[in-house]
């Protein structure tokens, strides 16, 4: 697998830049500002910068760029920029960083133009920001910048995927180690399953877990997502069990969904776990850039209603620098949007029954020039 120098990687995010830049040109908008904080989290200042904290980032039509993070220190050690001045230096006030910063640059750059604001912020916030800063064209809309931004996040490039494809590599081996203890009996509870997950997760040079780590033995598994996401209860238990969880390299997290098949199974269950092998099989051939995403969920909804039988959630979602990225693959997906090169979508049919129990098969698929590649290996596991 391919490995990156720091010129390679500060590359990449100077053509993440430039395409912004081209659209910024095409629209005459002079800079677009992306706000990462307590009140927002925008993955958009990491995507640009990779800086994996708070951070205020204006990117302006002729590809300059200047991150006030902060942490100036994190940020200086492995942040990539033009220009960083410190958050603090403006004592924590955004508005004003912003605008101090638009001044001290209006000369530099084309700033005559439209500035794009984003727009999770609020309309009295945004009224805010036209009193204080009424010295620029600021515009608030869903449909500038940020969208653009959305946009290209959808196709991972060779960084993302190399990210991805790590994340998935780590979940692996958890998912072997998980299974190892069950069998010979080390684990005996949802908790130790837990903590197994972030331990390895942490051994193996993720940062953290993509979310909470959801671990569901059969008294529980019916629920898409059990709440509490774990218990000290007992695990595994005969029946059907679930673990959902996903880790974080670099930013990029995988999500994976295992279920834990054991003892003896009713008939009942035994066709739970075969319709959901069945709707998935059917439907990995079918995320390749020649199909449309929504013709995928209508795959396994079909395999299920044969058995008079319905999923309750969509069949996937992208995955990236969140858990739940555009596009979902559901059947109300834009009606002709094509699965596309470069996206790393999860494949995830579940069933699940209040006197049954849930099982759901989940994993990672990026989408090729050839077909798709699956990055992580989640499966059945019978005991």
């Amino acid at each position: 697998m391919k490995e990156f120098t720091d010129s390679s990687i500060k590359h990449i995010y100077k053509e993440r830049i430039k395409t912004l830049a081209d659209y910024m040109v095409e629209n005459q908008i002079g800079a677009a500002v992306f706000i990462n904080n307590e009140e927002h989290r925008d993955p958009s200042v990491s995507y640009f910068t990779g800086l994996q904290n708070d951070g205020i980032l204006i990117i302006y039509s002729d590809t300059f760029s200047i991150l006030l993070p902060w942490d100036e220190i994190l940020a200086k050690k492995t942040a990539f920029y033009d220009k960083l001045i410190p958050f603090t230096r403006f004592k924590c006030n955004t508005i004003e960083a912003i605008k101090s910063t638009l001044n001290l640059t209006s000369d530099d750059h084309n700033l005559s133009q439209k500035i794009d604001m984003p727009p999770y912020l609020s309309y009295s916030t945004y009224l805010h920001y036209l009193d204080d800063i009424s010295s620029f064209q600021l515009r608030c809309t869903e449909n500038g910048c940020h969208a653009f931004v959305e946009e290209m996040r959808m196709k991972k490039d060779c960084i993302e995927a190399y990210y991805t494809r790590k994340a998935c590599e780590i979940g692996d081996l958890i998912i072997d180690e998980i299974e190892k203890q069950i069998r010979n009996g080390e684990i005996k509870t949802e908790m130790d399953v837990a903590l197994l997950i972030e331990r390895e997760c942490r051994k193996n040079g993720c940062e953290k877990t993509g979310f909470e780590t959801l671990v569901a033995n059969p008294t529980r598994s019916f629920a898409i997502h059990a709440t509490p996401n774990y218990t000290d209860g007992k695990f595994p238990m005969d029946g059907l069990s679930i673990i959902d969880f996903g880790v974080v390299y670099n930013g990029y997290t995988s999500d994976t969904t295992i279920t834990i098949a054991k003892g003896e199974l009713t008939e009942a269950q035994k066709m739970q776990l075969s319709l959901v092998q069945k709707a998935y099989d059917e439907c990995l051939p079918l995320y390749t850039k020649e199909n449309l995403i929504k013709d995928a969920a209508l795959k396994a909804d079909s395999v299920f209603a044969k058995a008079k039988m319905k999923m309750p959630h969509t069949l996937g979602h992208a995955i990236g620098l969140e858990i739940h990225e555009k596009p979902r693959v559901s059947s109300k997906t834009q009606a002709d949007l094509h699965f596309q090169p470069g996206m790393i979508l999860t494949l995830e049919p579940g069933l699940y029954d209040a006197k049954n129990g849930g099982c759901r098969l989940e994993n990672d698929v990026l989408i090729t020039d050839e077909g798709n590649e699956v990055l992580s290996h989640s499966r059945i596991i019978y005991i």
